[in-house]
């Protein structure tokens, strides 16, 4: 059954690459149908693949080999929720370690351009405390590229 609502993805000509990538790194992911042009197109040709269904965390979408003309930018993200500083690991060094770039305050892009928020779940419970105890959170945090969880929680206790 097709989702009602899927997120479409441009890439300029990876889509397929970036969805295996996806689904190999994230949990609750999978591949679905490889879609090929039927005819010329102005960024490609026809038998080129053009479109990509997969599921990257649960979510439903669409790789569309669109070319160079739009780029992505950090309006829009994944945030992963991550358990422990080892699952945080794991996916921040996938994304990074395989052509992407660090950020600030747990965001990094994959080498597509998509950006990533790699955020524990201990970071959004202090950030959902609130008072004292999510301005400590959210000093500590301002300071990290990856979230570093021993440091956040040492934060929430002051």
């Amino acid at each position: 059954m097709v989702a009602k609502n899927t997120i479409c993805l441009w890439y300029d000509k990876d889509a397929e690459a970036a969805a295996r990538f996806y689904v190999e790194t994230f949990p609750e992911s999978a591949m679905g149908a490889v879609h090929r042009a039927p005819a010329d197109y102005p960024s490609g040709h026809a038998g080129d693949v053009l479109t990509v269904e997969f599921t990257v965390a649960g979510i439903p979408c669409i790789g569309l080999n669109g070319g160079p003309t739009f780029r992505h930018n950090e309006a829009f993200s994944f945030q992963i929720a991550t358990d422990d500083q080892a699952e945080t690991d794991r996916l921040w060094n996938a994304i990074v370690g395989h052509g992407g770039q660090e950020s600030a305050c747990g965001w990094c892009k994959d080498r597509w351009g998509i950006s990533w928020q790699i955020t524990p779940r201990v970071l959004t419970a202090a950030m959902a405390a609130g008072g004292e105890e999510a301005k400590r959170a959210f000093a500590a945090m301002m300071t990290m590229r990856k979230i570093d969880v021993a440091a956040i929680e040492a934060a929430r206790r002051g």
